[in-house]
């Protein structure tokens, strides 16, 4: 609410972007407090302690308030700009579990005196700047979980798709040739190297390579907030009679490269690929503008193995 004298503040969130299928553990509403407007409350009438009080908003069918959370507030330690955390995660839990999880979710702050019970102007103590900048405006942090494993590709599709970016910045599906223009810098990259792992001298055993990836030379770092570059590793060499143990070849690898050996035209050899693959989290703006904090499974290679 703009006006300095209202006797509440009143923050609307959009909970729609929340995925149906995650289970939210946990979420907290966060409100800067800054510089009190009222200097001399604390030589006011009212004293120096107050409570602030978070609620529900009332609903239009005539549902009264619920309270979320109270807690004593003290004019004289405003000294400097500090964030109140509030916990709502019951309130998002229930709208979601309710027929209104499509609207938004509405906070009551209110401020009553200590001394005389009465409201007060949540303004005189720091709350609601009137023209607050993008880092001082409220926040509702969503903690959630998942079952099934997040796929990077499908958040870079919905990223794209909400950027309106033109169809050759979306990175090709698995299977599908890759785009003549990476293709070309990828022969480049191999024709500077000498052609390494080629001919019997180059190949070497199947093992971890470098691997960096940089978010912005991908052209995502205007939506990729945190890791802008990260070590992924890669596996490469050959998995050739006898396997090596810390290779930790399958029963199936350890026959077909035992057959491969006997017959190299009649059975290809196994496969260098990733046995183990580590997470990293990722901080992100999604296609609905908000920022998510998400981990992704198998993005680090820590371990190659003959498959």
């Amino acid at each position: 609410d703009a006006s300095p004298s209202a006797l509440e503040q009143r923050y609307l969130f959009d909970i729609s972007s929340l995925p149906e299928a995650e289970e939210v553990t946990g979420a907290e509403l966060r409100i800067l407090r800054s510089l009190p407007e009222n200097q001399s409350l604390a030589q006011s009438p009212e004293g120096t302690f107050h409570h602030l009080l978070l609620a529900t908003c009332p609903s239009r069918d005539g549902e009264q308030p619920r309270l979320l959370g109270s807690r004593a507030a003290d004019v004289s330690d405003a000294g400097s700009s500090r964030w109140e955390v509030f916990d709502v995660w019951e309130a998002l839990r229930a709208q979601r579990q309710s027929s209104l999880s499509g609207k938004p979710l509405c906070f009551q702050l209110r401020m009553v005196s200590d001394r005389s019970g009465q409201l007060l102007p949540p303004r005189q103590l720091g709350f609601g700047k009137p023209r607050p900048q993008p880092h001082e405006r409220a926040l509702l942090v969503a903690f959630s979980r998942t079952q099934r494993k997040e796929n990077l590709f499908k958040e870079i599709r919905d990223k794209i798709k909400a950027l309106g970016s033109p169809p050759f910045l979306e990175p090709p599906d698995p299977g599908q040739e890759a785009y003549p223009k990476r293709r070309k810098r990828r022969t480049t990259i191999a024709a500077r190297s000498g052609g390494r792992g080629h001919g019997k001298k180059a190949k070497t055993r199947c093992s971890r390579k470098p691997l960096h990836v940089n978010f912005k030379e991908l052209g995502w770092d205007d939506w990729i907030i945190a890791p802008l570059d990260y070590e992924a590793y890669h596996c490469e060499g050959v998995c050739d009679f006898p396997l090596r143990s810390h290779l930790e070849p399958t029963n199936h690898a350890i026959i077909q490269t035992l057959m491969n050996s006997m017959d190299p035209e009649s059975t290809p050899p196994s496969c260098c690929v990733p046995s183990k693959l580590s997470p990293i989290s990722i901080l992100y703006i999604d296609s609905g503008n908000n920022v998510v904090y998400k981990q992704y499974e198998d993005m680090v290679v820590e371990t190659c193995g003959c498959r």
